[in-house]
């Protein structure tokens, strides 16, 4: 039997068949290639360039699907804001609930009960504020007292701005409250210490360049988990100081309600978040310095997580939003030691 060669209109047939089925495939190809954007403080960056890298695995591995993370990082109050005013997060990760909330309030993006969606107030991991100073501690810095002394630089972040500012703040203010003075005391004494601040930074990365890098300052307050980092870059010139009490920083995380369902990422959105709680995502968290919440993760870590005595906001301060309103809000505490700070 002799085999007849394709005639041309056949084989113009076939060409554009098999032209299809590649166009046909490369859409699937295309629509299995999702996209999510995390949207973080300041601080955060290379936890999350690590568990991003991690999950994408993760995903790709039980779901067959590739997923592009994105990352975008700053002051946690105007990285909020920038989402409330349209920046199109798949999910949100900040260093304190305030900071969440505001996605509810400006414009409904998330329910107000959100932080009861996941384990531990949908706070994955935590850190504490220590006092970062040059290397043998010179001027003898042991607690917040020592901040408000006559002749010491402080760095700090801007509260206004800044999760970590607002922590330092509070985590004074709080530690003598805890160690027994009046509220009078605490404002007087966080006057004293931001009066030691020669410039306040928009966000932590910021305040860590002006002390580590531009060598400002005798001392930076700062988050445990940024320490690690910091050393790395900039060598071991720092001894690290525990406060008899600080507060404990919880890092809440949320999905971005009306985003991923316009956009159709919630499956991936809500599987990013709930992964951080998994025996790998916590020790991705621990190798970078946050206090993980898994018991045996943190046991696995003790070493690097040292006993201190912490407080919470919602223990001293009644929560976030009574912080905000009572500290941060525009004529609020903060302002009131500001302005005093500057006269004296």
């Amino acid at each position: 039997m002799s085999l007849h060669p394709v005639s041309r209109p056949r084989r113009a047939l076939l060409q554009l068949s098999l032209g299809v089925v590649a166009a046909l495939a490369g859409a699937a190809q295309a629509a299995e290639e999702v996209s999510l954007l995390n949207v973080s403080y300041d601080v955060s960056r290379e936890f999350y360039k690590d568990y991003n890298a991690a999950f994408a695995a993760h995903w790709q591995k039980t779901s067959g699907e590739v997923l592009t993370l994105k990352q975008s990082h700053g002051g946690s109050s105007k990285q909020a804001r920038s989402v409330a005013e349209g920046l199109e997060a798949d999910v949100i990760t900040m260093n304190q609930a305030n900071d969440i909330d505001i996605l509810h309030d400006r414009g409904g993006l998330i329910p107000a009960d959100w932080a009861k969606r996941l384990p531990n107030n949908s706070a994955p991991t935590t850190s504490v504020s220590v006092i970062l100073v040059r290397k043998g501690n010179p001027l003898k810095i042991l607690d917040w007292t020592d901040l408000g002394r006559s002749g010491v630089s402080v760095i700090i972040p801007n509260p206004k701005t800044s999760g970590n500012g607002r922590y330092t703040y509070l985590a004074a203010w709080g530690a003598a409250l805890k160690n027994g003075v009046s509220p009078a005391a605490a404002q007087a004494l966080a006057e004293r210490i931001f009066r030691n601040v020669p410039v306040l930074d928009g966000g932590g990365r910021g305040a860590t360049t002006t002390f580590a890098q531009r060598k400002i300052g005798d001392a930076l307050v700062t988050f445990e988990s940024e320490v690690p980092l910091i050393q790395r870059e900039f060598g071991d010139d720092f001894d690290v100081i525990y406060p008899r009490w600080t507060v404990l920083a919880e890092n809440p995380v949320s999905v971005v309600d009306k985003v991923v369902d316009k956009r159709g990422t919630r499956k991936q959105a809500e599987a990013y978040l709930r992964h951080l709680w998994s025996p790998e995502g916590q020790t991705i968290a621990a190798k970078h310095a946050l206090r993980p919440r898994d018991p045996k993760v943190l046991a696995a870590y003790a070493k690097a997580f040292p006993k201190v005595g912490t407080f919470t906001i919602d223990e001293v301060f009644g929560g976030w939003k009574k912080a905000q309103k009572d500290h941060f809000d525009d004529g609020g505490l903060y302002d009131q030691v500001i302005l005093r700070a500057k006269q004296k």
